[in-house]
C-alpha cells in the first residue's frame, strides 16, 4: 500500500516538484499550504500520514511552533524544509523533535531518499512478544534494522536519538565527551552546538523512563560527558 506524505508548503512550485518526485517514487503526496490545516488534519486522523515535510516559513504559523504542537499528540516523523540556514534554526528544529532538516535550494530526489531512510525504521515488523518467563535484557541493538529495544520494548526514536543511543550502547561504560559524541553522531549537521547533546540525552532519558521508571542507564559525568551501563 502506498504511504501518504503530507507536504506543508506555501510555495506552489516547490510543492508541485515534491509531489511529482514523491509520486514517481511510489508515495501518495498530500499538499496543504497552511500549518493550521495540517494540524487539524493530523488531529482528525494522524494514522493516515506516514511522514510530514514541513516548511518553517508558513504564512499562518511558524513551522517550529507547528512541530511543538504536533509533538503533544503525534510522533509522526517530520522533515523540516526551509530557506533559513542559521545555526540556531538547525538546532531548534532538531531539539523540538524533527527527524531531519533540509535547506533550500535542495534536490527533490535527495529529499525522497531521506524520506525513505526515515520510514525504513518506522515500517519494520513488530517483534514477537517476549515469553512471560523470560526476562528481557536491558538493551538490544538491532543495527541492521535501525532499532533499539529496551527491556523488550522497541523505542520510538528520532534519527539523532537513535544514533546517539547506538553510539553509547556499542561502547558500554565508556566515557564519551560531548565533543566526541558531536563528532560521531552529528557528522552531517554542520555547526551544531554542544548543548544539542544534552538536549538529546534528556529526551532519551524521558523515553526510557516511560518503559522503566526505576532505571537510569545513562550516566552523567559532570564536566566530562556521558556513558551507559548495559546491565
Amino acid at each position: 500500500m502506498s504511504q501518504t506524505i503530507l507536504i506543508v508548503e506555501d510555495e506552489v512550485a516547490i510543492a508541485q516538484n515534491l509531489c511529482y518526485a514523491l509520486a514517481t517514487d511510489g508515495f501518495t503526496p498530500v499538499h496543504v499550504s497552511l500549518g493550521q490545516t495540517a494540524l487539524d488534519m493530523l488531529q482528525t486522523d494522524q494514522s493516515k500520514i506516514a511522514l510530514i515535510v514541513l516548511d518553517v516559513g508558513l504564512p499562518d504559523l511558524n513551522g517550529f511552533e507547528i512541530c511543538r504542537r504536533l509533538r503533544q499528540f503525534c510522533q509522526t516523523p517530520v522533515i523540516f524544509l526551509t530557506a533559513r540556514g542559521d545555526e540556531i534554526d538547525r538546532i531548534v528544529g532538531l531539539e523540538i523533535g524533527a527527524d531531519d532538516y533540509v535547506t533550500k535550494p535542495f534536490s527533490p530526489r535527495e529529499l525522497v531518499a531521506r524520506v525513505r531512510a526515515i520510514l525504513r525504521r518506522q515500517l519494520l515488523p513488530v517483534a514477537a512478544e517476549t515469553p512471560i518467563d523470560q526476562v528481557p535484557e536491558r538493551f538490544e541493538l538491532r543495527a541492521d534494522e535501525a532499532r533499539i529495544f529496551y527491556y523488550g520494548a522497541c523505542l520510538t526514536l528520532t534519527r539523532y536519538e537513535y544514533l546517539l543511543l547506538k553510539t553509547l550502547i556499542e561502547r558500554p561504560n565508556f566515557l564519551f565527551s560531548r565533543a566526541q559524541l558531536m563528532d560521531l553522531v552529528w557528522t552531517n549537521a554542520a555547526n551544531t552546538m554542544d548543548r544539542t547533546v544534552d538536549t538529546h540525552i534528556k529526551s532519551l532519558r524521558a523515553k526510557l523512563k516511560l518503559i522503566n521508571a526505576q532505571d537510569d542507564p545513562i550516566q552523567t559525568h559532570r564536566g566530562m560527558g556521558y556513558s551507559i551501563a548495559l546491565a
